[in-house]
């Protein structure tokens, strides 16, 4: 678990999935990822999210609001096995998704500010990755703010993305 001023992270529990299904489901959330997901993908990305965790010592984090306990979003690291060109597959490749409810209070500024500086703290990796839509420029700053810069373009499922690396602190 961590926490910021404002934010809890945790671990997915069962009881998230109506608040991580709507999250996935809202076609204006997904814009720039290209797909929205099912319950029942909701639920198998909550569990490969705890997967994460086993597998690699990292994962993903429901985020809620500290005081009220409203769902905010999820941010974490995995490692997709994307197949792209460069291969990111062994490098942390972060993540992060908001419920529109929290977008523009700073919730993601602060959720992936709190998953970095854990991850620069557990030592085992010196550098990470993210993946974003060269469109989507909420993400891309955000991605700025903790360091990332852009070092490619590459063609995912047929689109054109960004890949950002950035050094341990």
């Amino acid at each position: 678990m961590l926490i910021t001023e404002r934010l809890v992270l945790r671990g997915h529990e069962p009881a998230d999935l109506d608040d991580v299904a709507a999250m996935w489901g809202d076609t204006a959330v997904t814009r720039y990822i290209g797909f929205t997901r099912s319950r029942q993908d909701a639920w198998f990305t909550m569990a490969r999210y705890r997967g994460f965790w086993s597998l690699l010592g990292y994962g993903y984090w429901i985020v809620r609001e500290r005081r009220t306990e409203r769902f905010v979003g999820e941010v974490g690291f995995g490692d997709f096995k994307r197949g792209l060109d460069p291969d990111l597959s062994g490098m942390p490749e972060a993540g992060w998704v908001f419920a529109q409810s929290a977008w523009g209070q700073g919730f993601a500024s602060e959720a992936t500010c709190a998953i970095h500086d854990w991850l620069d703290r557990q030592g085992q990796a010196a550098s990470s990755v993210c993946v974003i839509d060269p469109e989507n420029t909420a993400s891309v700053r955000i991605a700025e703010k903790i360091g990332y810069r852009r070092c490619r373009t590459t063609m995912m499922a047929g689109v054109a993305v960004d890949i950002f690396s950035r050094l341990k602190s």
